[in-house]
């Protein structure tokens, strides 16, 4: 197996960048001010294909010349000249398409996958609660099932692409019952997921976080009061909805590493051409080997960070053994996340205080990259699921 990209990869990484380029950085640092989501340039990306790279042709999707790295690969350069636009992506394919499209029955898909393909509609993925986030087995919400209905009672917060003009669906995980667990005999909170269409009755999208960064990306709350679907909108089996949703994050986490990799691409082109302009005791600062010692390690956590991104991505394209990937993508998201931050604070150090000004591009990836460490599993997580792939019994 080769984890290098190929031509075609290539081709369609120059054609993103363009579009990134021409449509999104002019005006991510105006967004980010004023904490605008844009609607129309999210459904520009729809027209690009971007998200359906990953989705079969009948619903509107790349089909066979789609694979999960060209995902990687346009989130990567998206992410490179806005942090927001890249989770907007990753969050509305990796959590939003990706559960429908491998546990919804043919009803649900041809119901929600070709607006969600197209990019004319987004949906979110409702996990985390108040007191459930890593220990995501202590899930709170309930759906009760009555004369046909699920009736959701609960709250879920920070749900990503949860709230906008144009999300139409929300896939949220409850407690459905109690079942007895095989290996140990006890009793268990049974925990599916439901599919709840925006607008619903008792389906409640309270105000936006006001957050340190992702500022342009959708991000709410959610409250359900005695909020009823059909029957019908159970997502998968019952009570699989945590094995669903771990395997939803394994591909999430991937993601999320690629879009720590634009961060770091970022941060590294924002330093060089600083370090070659800016000018002190007459020279430029990238004469100094305080300055370039530090840009030569974003380029090295810039290259490590890629290819154990783009390894697990071929991984998974490849059809590798679900426990190789599980931890190639812990892997890759704890490296390439961590590095991020790392990457983040470099680039504003050389940048002096110009590099602590609004103004300037690497303040905003500054502010933005702190979370790459904490959606999607935490670094702590990361490294919980890496030593248990070990074989130490880690808790």
């Amino acid at each position: 197996m080769t984890y290098e990209l190929s031509r075609e990869h290539e081709e369609f990484r120059r054609s993103v960048r363009e579009f990134a380029q021409a449509e999104i950085a002019p005006h991510a640092a105006h967004w980010d001010r004023d904490h605008h989501f844009p609607v129309d340039v999210v459904q520009q990306m729809g027209k690009l294909g971007l998200f359906g790279l990953t989705s079969p042709e009948e619903f509107g999707g790349a089909g066979e010349d789609g694979d999960f790295t060209s995902l990687c690969v346009a989130i990567e350069e998206i992410g490179r000249v806005d942090q927001s636009m890249g989770i907007t992506l990753e969050a509305a394919v990796g959590l939003g398409i990706n559960p429908i499209l491998t546990y919804g029955t043919d009803e649900q898909k041809q119901t929600w996958l070709p607006d969600l393909v197209a990019g004319e509609k987004l949906a979110g993925f409702g996990l985390t609660e108040p007191g459930a986030g890593s220990d995501a087995g202590a899930t709170r919400t309930k759906a009760d099932l009555e004369n046909g209905e699920w009736v959701v009672n609960g709250a879920k917060q920070f749900i990503t692409n949860s709230g906008s003009d144009i999300t139409s669906v929300v896939t949220v995980t409850a407690r459905t019952g109690v079942s007895t667990s095989s290996t140990t005999g006890q009793d268990q909170a049974e925990i599916s997921t439901i599919l709840v269409p925006a607008g619903t009755d008792g389906f409640v999208v309270e105000p936006a976080y006001d957050k340190l960064g992702w500022h342009a990306s959708d991000t709410h709350p959610l409250t359900f009061q005695d909020c009823r679907v059909p029957e019908a909108n159970l997502l998968g089996e019952r009570g699989r909805g945590y094995a669903q949703f771990l395997a939803t994050l394994d591909d999430g986490r991937v993601a999320i590493a690629a879009l720590a990799v634009g961060c770091i691409q970022a941060c590294l082109d924002l330093s060089v051409e600083y370090a070659l302009d800016r000018q002190t005791f007459g020279v430029p600062i990238g004469r100094k080997q305080g300055v370039a010692f530090q840009v030569a390690d974003l380029e090295v956590m810039l290259a490590a960070s890629r290819l154990l991104t783009y390894k697990a991505a071929a991984m998974k394209d490849g059809g590798a053994p679900v426990k190789d990937f599980k931890q190639a993508a812990s892997i890759a998201k704890l490296y390439a996340t961590e590095s991020a931050v790392t990457a983040t604070r470099i680039a504003t150090q050389v940048f002096g205080g110009y590099g602590f000004m609004e103004e300037y591009a690497v303040a905003r990836l500054y502010r933005d990259a702190k979370v790459l460490e904490i959606g999607e599993g935490t670094s702590e997580v990361q490294r919980m699921l890496i030593a248990r792939g070990l074989g130490l019994p880690v808790e």
